[in-house]
């Protein structure tokens, strides 16, 4: 079994559906990998062992994924009759009465969900380090963090304890821990897949919902198997012209890519990011491609105050309100990190005009950012402005709100396609001389998951990164 934890989604719903192997054998077999690495890694918080096993011996949906295990972030993610913590206290004890309308996709495509992975609290930083349930670790080097905010789920494919798993992203949170892993992970399209029925809208769009996976052609169907509209939600975007997964293999073209290795603010790069996206870029210039250096020109302190508002400010406050309404309980600051607690009175402050200007800067902005791609297919920028930094990195505890600032240096790309609602993805194409993946982020078009399935599905053919294995996996070899 430890040979098949090695083969993508794909591979084993194939073996499933050949009768090679049984649903509940990759299910334990996936539980054991749990059992043992976990240890090491935190990457599982919630064991859904009991609702794992019974779905995997009775009938399941003939979908893209039967049989498959799969684990969902504990944030966003409802799963009926299990608890949903989002890594605050404040939610300890909440259980889930219903399914996300994305869960149940999940469901109808055939996954096998074995638990819940870690996150900060409510997503708040680009790190996976909770108060509530402790680090997730990095398997490349544990002493790092794995990204976040979805960074147990990132550890966990990783290691190879399960294919693929859940991811949501309002700033880079699948992006970022892609990168610090060593993955493939996709930020969809705004309003690709739906967020109902609790929300059809999180934080005017900024927030979407898909996952990280060790292949291109994995996230791709299962785009395919979750996206569109759910009943009601208020906007959607706009449908493919094929199913994504019959992008990955076909001929991209020759394209026009952008690249940069300059922050819109001007904070100096890594050279690890420097050497990679300039990497990555080569790569594509050798594959046939037009390859230029250019970057965006927005002024990035309008940009910076517009998402500190929205996100940091009414964004904090929203949801701590909101699960307050609820749950008819009273906030108060013991029930919350200092970090979280310090940026919903920061909301708490805010008027109801400071958002709306927010929103309405961030909408000028991105029709400043669409016209830098009238002339460009694909953008091309390190995915962070840094390696993955050591557990602990975020903690200011003199200014607790100054782990905020710490991540402007970490994450200067991934936002921007939070504000404009552009798909965009991390590549694994390069590891550092401390054998540290370092991801490249190629942005597309509103609208335009295809070319960049079909660009991603090149370069994963032309530097595979499959082989690579961390320290801490299923099968201990490193890379």
């Amino acid at each position: 079994m430890n040979d098949i934890a090695l083969l993508d989604a794909t591979a084993q719903a194939d073996l499933v559906r050949r009768k090679q192997v049984k649903p509940i054998e990759l299910v334990d077999a996936a539980i054991e990998r749990i059992e043992r690495l976990n240890p090491a890694l935190n990457a599982v918080i919630t064991p859904m062992y009991d609702e794992a096993r019974k779905a995997a011996s009775g009938p399941l949906p003939d979908g893209p994924f039967t049989g498959v295990p799969f684990l969902l972030k504990d944030l966003g993610a409802e799963y009926a009759g299990v608890r949903m913590a989002e890594g605050s206290s404040f939610l300890s004890d909440y259980v889930s009465d219903h399914d996300s309308e994305l869960v149940a996709r999940y469901k109808r495509a055939g996954l096998i969900i074995l638990g819940k992975t870690n996150a900060p609290e409510f997503g708040l930083l680009p790190t996976t380090e909770p108060r509530l349930f402790g680090p997730t670790q990095n398997p490349w080097d544990t002493a790092r963090t794995p990204g976040g905010s979805s960074g147990g789920s990132a550890a966990a494919v990783a290691a190879g304890i399960v294919p693929m798993a859940h991811g949501g992203d309002g700033g880079g949170s699948i992006r970022i821990p892609a990168s610090c892993c060593g993955l493939f992970g996709l930020k969809p399209t705004r309003a690709r897949n739906p967020l109902g029925p609790e929300v059809g809208d999180l934080l005017n769009g900024l927030v979407v919902e898909h996952a990280l996976t060790r292949s291109v052609r994995d996230s791709a169907a299962l785009l395919d198997a979750t996206s569109g509209p759910d009943l009601g939600d208020p906007y959607w975007a706009p449908p493919p012209e094929r199913p994504f997964l019959k992008e990955v293999g076909a001929d991209p073209g020759k394209l026009r890519i952008a690249f940069t290795t300059q922050t819109l603010t001007g904070t100096p790069l890594h050279p690890d990011c420097v050497a990679a996206v300039k990497d990555a870029a080569a790569l594509c210039a050798d594959l046939g491609h037009d390859v230029v250096e250019a970057s965006l020109t927005i002024p990035p302190e309008q940009l910076t105050q517009a998402v500190i508002s929205v996100i940091a400010g009414s964004g904090a406050a929203a949801t701590i309100d909101g699960w307050a309404r609820r749950l008819g309980r009273t906030p108060a600051p013991e029930h919350f990190e200092p970090f979280t607690w310090g940026l919903y009175q920061l909301g708490r402050l805010q008027k109801a005009s400071d958002y709306v200007l927010g929103i309405q800067d961030l909408h000028r902005l991105s029709r400043d950012i669409a016209r830098f791609f009238v002339d460009h297919d694909v953008w091309l920028t390190p995915t962070l402005g840094e390696p993955p930094l050591p557990l602990g990195s975020f903690d200011t505890p003199e200014n607790p709100l100054l782990g905020f600032l710490r991540a402007v240096p970490f994450i200067p790309f991934t936002p921007i396609c939070n504000v404009t609602g552009q798909p965009a993805i991390s590549l694994p194409l390069y590891w550092n001389d401390d054998g540290l993946p370092i991801g490249a982020h190629f942005v597309g078009r509103f609208g335009d998951e295809a070319t960049l399935f079909r660009l991603a599905a090149q370069l994963e053919q032309a530097r595979p990164w499959a082989d690579r294995r961390p320290p801490v996996s299923a099968t201990a070899v490193s890379a």
